[in-house]
This record gives C-alpha cells, structure tokens and sequence, in this order.
C-alpha cells in the first residue's frame, strides 16, 4: 500500500535535564501511592496531573501492580484500562531519562533474580525457539503492517538526515545501506531477516544484484514474493544457522534484536562462512551502551517473544577475530521519528481493521510504539549500522553517510 503520510506529529519540548536525580534516592516510605508517585515525580510525572505526560489513574489497584510486576504490570495495567496518558511518548522519554525503570527493579528484587537467572541459563534463541517470534508478531496480519509502514514496507529505522516523511526517510535507509555495501550489478546480496522484501526489491531494481532473502514468518515471506516477482530474487522461510553457499554481500536489517547472547558469536561465525573473501556484511540493529542480561518484560511477553538488545560490547566480543570492523554508524535518535510516525499510521487507519483485532490489542500497540519511540528519544537506545569485512580481506573500505 502506497503511503506517503507526512511525519506531522508535533515533538514535543524536550525533557527538562533531571540528571540530579539519578542517584537520588526518593521517600518510599508509606503507601503503595506515595511510592509510585515519588518515584515519578522524579521525572516530572504526576499522578493524576493537568499536563499531557502526567498519568491519569483509573483504578487505585495500579500502584500495587506496578510495584509488584514493574514493567510488566505497568504496561498489562495500561491494556487493561486501569490508567491513561494524552503524551504516552512524552511520558516514557521522561521516565526513561530520569532512570525510573533502574529505580524499579531495585524494588522488585526476587523477581528480577529469578528473570535474570532464567535468562542466564536458558537459550531462549536455540533453533527449536527460532519461528516463534515470527508467528506471535510477524504473522499477526499484513493488513495492519500495510497500513503502519511506508510502501517499502520497511519495520526498522528510517534514515531523516535529508527526508521530510516516513516514505523519504526509508527510501534513503535502503540506499545508504546499498552504497556502504558498495554494491555492482552482477553481485549476489544474502539479506538474512529480510522482512517483507523491501531491501532485496531496492537493491535488485536498483544496483542489479541477484539477492537472497531469508525469513522465520510465512506472511512475510507471502507477501515479499508477490513483491520481487519479476525480479532475481529468492525468499526462502529458514532460520539463519541453516544457510549454506557464499555470497559477495550480506546485509542483516533489525534482525539481530532476535538472535539472542548465547548465539552472538554463532552468528558472527555464521556470516563470516557466507561471506566471500573481499566481501561486505552489513548489520543494522538496534543498540544499548550497557549490557543487560533480562529483556524488557512487557516486551518479551507482548511484542517481541525472545528478543534481546545488543550491548556495544558483546557486539565487540562476539565479533572479535572473526570479522574486521570497517565502520560504525549511530544514528539512534531517527528512530524516535520513525516510530511516531507509525503511530500516526497506524492510529488513523485503525477504523479500517478494528473489527480484525481487539480494543485492548489497539492499546496494546499504542503502549508498544510510544515507550520505544521514548527509548529512543531519552537516548536509552541506540540505533547501530556496522560495516565488516573478513580479517583476510586487501581491500580499503572508505564509508559514507
């Protein structure tokens, strides 16, 4: 579906500087009120205030369940009508510059030990797990995708350096992806993660390459046949570890998210064997400065069924010695503008699919779309493209922006 919607959302006044207040420890003493409400006032929150990002609470069971269950509670909470926000994404760059989730955790320590000890220990990444997320997020219905995204039907960060709307903004995210891979007619590009073709369909149409695409959704994969059916392009629904032969090109776009620590360095290992000699692999992601060992809850259980955010360093770690480094490029910030304007998508084709889906799922997404646009608006997130070549490799690399 073509979709050419002008980024119109208003951004709002800039969080005010609450550094102060990082280790500033609040009055949780009394209620389990006073305890939420001091632990917002922190980040210029209030309970039941006149402002946009203040929290209006509907049901007074809310403080208790977000003690208990942190973010999980406060977004099940937030689903099920228990509060609301006008400025969900002004709320979440507040609360999340001003640390509150840290502040959280700390609060809801058994909890947190028996998360981290699961996720320790368990590989919620292995190759059985490898479909899952395919089917609880990916294959939830290519109507509400079509309408969400831009024409190329691209589900990761736009490039705004030079766009004025979403459409722009994607277009420049595919061709600056193809000129750092520096790519020649004739070439053979492996796109592991390839969504819904958008990727495979630019660089064949425009740079002449003969593309591989993989997936773990059969919608996706569905719908990016339909879209490269004239072109040199192969859309194969298989998990990345599966992958044989050699290829002058990879790219990965959004989908190292959901490759997990335990299999950090088999993915590296994984595409140096797929990389020729001279090549170039490409890795957009998502990133975080600090390692973490649990996932979000609310979307580990919601969006994102075994995903997990990169550190800078085990990024480092896991590449180290099986591919050189050329480059890398942090332009974390652009996806604040690309997930509001999704929002604006999809809130105003809502009324065309609400009767596929329920109330409480369009809450559900609203949550989602507005705490990772202010991820990354409180600069929490990063958004990371990585440029490598083969330790063995001669040739110079030289990037652009």
């Amino acid at each position: 579906m073509q979709n050419t919607a002008e980024n119109t959302a208003q951004t709002p006044e800039p969080a005010p500087r609450v550094s102060e207040s990082f280790n500033t420890e609040p009055d949780l003493s009394g209620s389990a009120e006073d305890k939420i409400s001091a632990l917002l006032a922190l980040a210029d929150i209030q309970v039941n205030g006149q402002r946009p990002w203040d929290i209006q609470i509907h049901n007074p069971d809310t403080y208790a369940r977000i003690l208990s269950r942190g973010s999980l509670g406060f977004g099940e909470s937030y689903i099920e009508g228990w509060w609301d926000c006008d400025a969900l994404d002004e709320m979440f760059t507040r609360l999340l510059h001003a640390r509150l989730p840290t502040k959280l955790k700390g609060m809801a320590k058994v909890r947190l030990v028996l998360s981290a000890a699961q996720h320790g220990l368990f590989n919620f990444q292995s190759r059985a797990r490898a479909f899952e997320v395919g089917e609880a997020h990916y294959d939830i219905g290519n109507e509400l995708y079509t309408r969400m995204l831009d024409s190329t039907m691209s589900y990761s960060c736009g490039y705004w350096a030079e766009a004025e709307n979403l459409e722009q903004a994607q277009f420049n995210k595919l061709d600056l992806i193809c000129r750092k891979l520096k790519l020649e007619p004739g070439m053979s590009l492996l796109d592991i993660g390839c969504g819904w073709g958008g990727l495979a369909e630019h660089a064949a149409r425009h740079y002449g390459v003969k593309v591989t695409g993989i997936t773990i959704s059969k919608e996706q994969k569905k719908l990016a046949e339909q879209r490269v059916a004239d072109l040199p392009v192969e859309i194969k629904l298989i998990d990345y570890r599966e992958l044989d032969g050699q290829f002058d090109r990879i790219v990965s776009v959004g989908m190292f998210e959901h490759v997990g620590p335990k299999n950090y360095r088999t993915y590296f290992t994984t595409a140096a064997r797929l990389l020729a000699p001279e090549g170039l692999f490409l890795l957009h992601t998502i990133g975080e400065e600090h390692t973490s060992v649990t996932p979000d809850a609310f979307i580990h259980k919601y969006i994102f069924p075994n995903g997990k955010v990169p550190s800078r360093e085990q990024i480092t770690h896991a590449s180290l010695d099986i591919l050189r480094l050329e480059d890398w490029h942090n332009f974390g910030p652009d996806y604040d503008k690309t997930l509001m304007a999704w929002k604006q998508n999809f809130e105003a084709s809502w009324s065309e699919i609400a009767e596929q889906y329920s109330p409480s799922f369009y809450r559900m997404w609203r949550y989602y779309l507005c705490s990772c646009a202010g991820y990354f608006r409180a600069r929490r997130g990063q958004l990371w493209q990585l440029v490598f070549s083969k330790p063995e490799a001669m040739g110079e690399y030289r990037s652009l922006r």
